[in-house]
């Protein structure tokens, strides 16, 4: 008979630790500062997917959310109710539709879309208070954000994996089993599961299935959660494993260590980026300069004779050649991008309808006088612009973070114009105002399932 496969961390592996925490953490363990940037992930969580809505593929998502169920006791973000498993998956998919969503950039790992849903849902059916959603959202978020930095992220984007798919799973199941109260070997087993659905790969870069990781992992953590409150069991080791955990089947091993550094001292989560525009979350950075050079500089897009933009390799080649044929790689698209900011001095979903980017003039402005090249000085997002007018005068920015990143946070008032400029068509200033008012006062809501209704009334 053959040894049975070792583990790596055998006394008490990563595993096992990321559950104990999450099973003890309590509302009042987060700092004062931590939930008010919980908060202010969940606001923005909102605004991202009310302007979903839009997302070209947001009806056919629907139409396979209504097949897992046909009850309305989960109150979908854009209106109506759908079944625990249909909202877990749809307003996944709406969060991320428009490319507008939460980015922890060192992951490239969009953490939001799989776990304030399964959050929301779960809060909804157990009829959970504020202060035990927020705590949920933030086990979520810790943990997701640690999982991804444990995979060792150059290696394991090197092997072609997306980690919204591979890691997200692990983040539902966090705010899953802490809303339905799982112990610590309950909420190990939910992370087994959420490991065995783990899934996605950048094959599928440029597509819409890129953003089905997300919805997908979104369902992935909430089933995880819900079998393991049955007591399923499950591996006592599933990221640390010598044969067939996560970290080195889909990486080199990774960095077991790196996942409970300071656990319970150090939030991780604070390092995750609110984006400002529906674009890339690579091309945020980019988008910041070309406002600020129009801030600075009374020009308009007839004065620019050529328009110079230099990226990093990783950004380069995701972004810098990409066609703008339709809506989502639109989005995507460096060259289209530069030209319709400075064209429009505007830069939000109306950018991306086909009336913009099939426009001539602004096709024209793109392919003509718009260069995106590579510079191998330049390191992740990195950004070194140069515009240069027909009457001689040149104009430049360089900048490594964008408005929105860790270093220059989007504000409260941000992140509540965000929301306006996504939900004013959708919901009355009344009910935008309750639903604000809702996050701010979160830890004194005894029942949610209230303030989450006001969702049920977005009008399509």
């Amino acid at each position: 008979m053959p040894a049975a496969p070792t583990l790596t961390h055998t006394a008490v592996g990563p595993t096992t630790t990321l559950a104990r925490f999450v099973a003890h953490l309590e509302f009042d363990d987060i700092p004062a500062a931590t939930r008010e940037r919980a908060k202010n992930i969940l606001l923005d969580t909102l605004a991202s997917a009310l302007a979903g809505r839009f997302g070209d593929e947001s009806k056919q998502i629907r139409a396979l959310a209504e097949t897992l169920g046909r009850s309305d006791e989960a109150t979908l973000i854009t209106g109506g109710g759908a079944s625990l498993a249909g909202a877990a998956l749809l307003n996944a998919y709406l969060v991320t539709a428009v490319t507008v969503c939460d980015v922890h950039r060192a992951t490239l790992f969009h953490t939001t879309p799989q776990v304030i849903p399964p959050a929301l849902a779960i809060a909804e059916r157990v009829g959970a208070s504020g202060r035990s959603l927020l705590t949920a959202i933030v086990a979520g978020l810790e943990v997701s954000v640690r999982v991804a930095v444990g995979t060792n992220y150059p290696e394991f984007r090197r092997r072609g994996w997306h980690s919204p798919g591979v890691v997200g799973p692990f983040g539902g199941a966090a705010a899953t089993g802490k809303l339905l109260g799982l112990d610590a070997e309950r909420q190990r087993n939910a992370f087994a599961l959420a490991g065995s659905q783990s899934a996605g790969t950048f094959a599928h870069w440029g597509t819409p299935t890129i953003k089905f990781h997300q919805c997908r992992a979104s369902l992935s953590g909430v089933m995880a959660g819900v079998l393991a409150e049955q007591g399923f069991r499950a591996s006592p080791e599933i990221l640390a494993h010598e044969d067939g955990g996560i970290f080195r089947t889909y990486s080199d091993g990774g960095r077991a260590d790196l996942v409970i550094a300071g656990l319970g001292d150090t939030w991780t989560l604070e390092q995750i980026a609110l984006r400002r525009w529906p674009a890339a979350s690579s091309l945020q950075a980019m988008i910041t300069a070309l406002f600020a050079l129009l801030d600075a500089h009374a020009f308009q897009a007839g004065d620019v004779a050529k328009v110079a933009v230099a990226l990093s390799k990783t950004v380069y080649d995701m972004h810098g050649t990409l066609a703008w044929n339709d809506k989502f790689k639109a989005l995507l698209s460096a060259p289209y991008i530069t030209a319709i900011v400075l064209h429009d001095r505007h830069c939000w979903l109306e950018q991306f309808q086909p009336a913009r980017y099939q426009d001539p003039a602004v096709d024209a402005f793109a392919r003509e006088r718009v260069t995106i090249a590579l510079d191998p000085g330049l390191d992740g997002n990195a950004v070194r612009l140069e515009v240069t007018l027909r009457d001689g005068r040149i104009f430049r920015d360089e900048r490594s973070e964008a408005r929105g990143d860790p270093g220059d946070p989007l504000t409260r008032a941000d992140i509540v114009a965000k929301l306006h400029q996504a939900g004013d068509a959708a919901l009355p200033p009344a009910a935008l105002e309750r639903l604000v008012d809702g996050v701010d006062r979160i830890e004194h809501l005894a029942d949610v399932r209230e303030w989450i209704a006001i969702l049920r009334n977005v009008a399509a």
